[in-house]
């Protein structure tokens, strides 16, 4: 049965372009100056923060533009259609999109805040981490109450402020937080230690589940995530296109889910669950398949958990998601109907947009009226506590 015009689409994954404004109106006076701020070079729009210059990198603004326009080079606000960084036009492009409600990841910051976790003054990171919190809760998500899902990043080089931070933004009202896909390429303890114990017990207090976006944690397959180059010692052939990458990014989050299934802390926090976001739903499961197997034989002579399956602590502590997965959708019912959300990736170029409900149609097409809903709409609302409005 194809998709039903109540089913309302509930994104968990698309992505704000920020305004200039947004840390200059936030920030301490002390800090303006190193802040986040746009600057114009050679007739590009740029951002400069903590002394260095950064692009706004074309793929992430692509909404509206064929792909024979698409490239890496840096766009000014020109560029972009308004709804890239104007949450009122942002609306708009929804409903021409035929999608209710989103959940938006940085742009500037890293989708995990890793543009601060690379920044030297680390009192100016943590106070532009807290203003990027404020921007998008506040006037963001403020716009439209209904229609954009509260999210937050963490100062995740310290644990102590990551906790505070987890702790203010939950009663602010965020309904997840961004987290790396890995901390372990950026220095960090792995998910392993008892490092982000302290995150994790606010987390299942407070029913905010963890979002992990793929290249979160700095790794992209063969390449340098903030330069777009080729780099050595990595798995992809350093002198293969970037296509290669792009076309890799998912496989990221089977590391992810496979180290957090192993983890042992799935079990100490009953309560913790975790999104998986950009990631696709195709690989799923088979890494639940071959997680099991090993545990079945394995589990004897290693510290692992020896009586949960992972297959069942993936349905009990995982939403996957996907943009087009025509592969992961015939085979649902072993990921679990339940633990399928949805994204539309705007306005990145992964994105349908602006046909992303009649692709998604076209996709559920073989689908019972049920499940169709669960996975646009129930299970997202279930997952980040965002009912429907009145």
């Amino acid at each position: 049965m194809p998709l039903q015009d109540d089913h309302q689409i509930v994104s968990v994954d698309d992505h704000l372009i920020e305004h200039p404004r947004v840390w200059q109106d936030r920030l301490p006076e002390k800090f303006k100056d190193a802040g986040p701020r746009i600057v114009e070079m050679n007739g590009m729009h740029l951002w400069s923060y903590d002394g260095q210059i950064f692009p706004t990198i074309g793929l992430n603004a692509v909404a509206g533009k064929p792909p024979e326009q698409w490239g890496m080079d840096p766009v000014r606000y020109e560029d972009m259609i308004p709804g890239c960084y104007d949450p009122k036009a942002r609306i708009a492009d929804m409903d021409l999109d035929g999608v209710q409600a989103a959940l938006c990841f940085p742009s500037f910051p890293g989708f995990a805040g890793g543009t601060f976790f690379r920044g030297n003054d680390k009192e100016l990171a943590l106070a532009c981490v807290k203003a990027w919190n404020d921007f998008y809760i506040d006037e963001w998500c403020a716009t439209a109450p209904d229609r954009y899902i509260p999210l937050a990043i963490l100062p995740v080089w310290d644990i102590d402020a990551t906790v505070v931070e987890a702790e203010r933004v939950a009663e602010k009202g965020a309904r997840t937080v961004s987290f790396p896909d890995s901390p372990v390429p950026l220095g960090l303890p792995s998910f392993h230690s008892d490092h982000w114990d302290g995150l994790w017990r606010v987390c299942s207090q407070a029913h905010m589940p963890v979002s992990l976006h793929f290249g979160s944690g700095s790794f992209v397959p063969g390449f340098s995530y903030s330069s777009m180059t080729p780099v050595q010692g990595q798995l992809a052939a350093p002198d293969g296109p970037f296509a290669v990458a792009i076309t890799l990014f998912s496989t990221n989050l089977m590391w992810t889910t496979t180290d957090l299934l192993f983890s042992g802390k799935l079990q100490q926090f009953p309560d913790l669950e975790f999104s998986l976001s950009e990631g696709g739903i195709g690989w799923v499961p088979y890494i639940l398949e071959r997680a099991d197997y090993v545990w079945e034989r394995h589990r004897y002579y290693q510290s692992i958990d020896f009586d949960t399956r992972p297959s069942d602590l993936f349905r009990k502590h995982f939403y996957g998601c996907f943009i087009d997965d025509v592969h992961g959708l015939a085979n649902r019912h072993t990921i679990g109907v339940d633990r399928i959300t949805l994204e539309v990736d705007f306005p990145h170029s992964d994105s349908n947009w602006p046909n992303s409900r009649k692709r998604v149609a076209e996709t559920l097409v073989d689908v019972p009226d049920d499940e169709c809903k669960l996975i646009v709409e129930d299970n997202a609302r279930r997952m980040l506590r965002f009912p429907r409005a009145a």
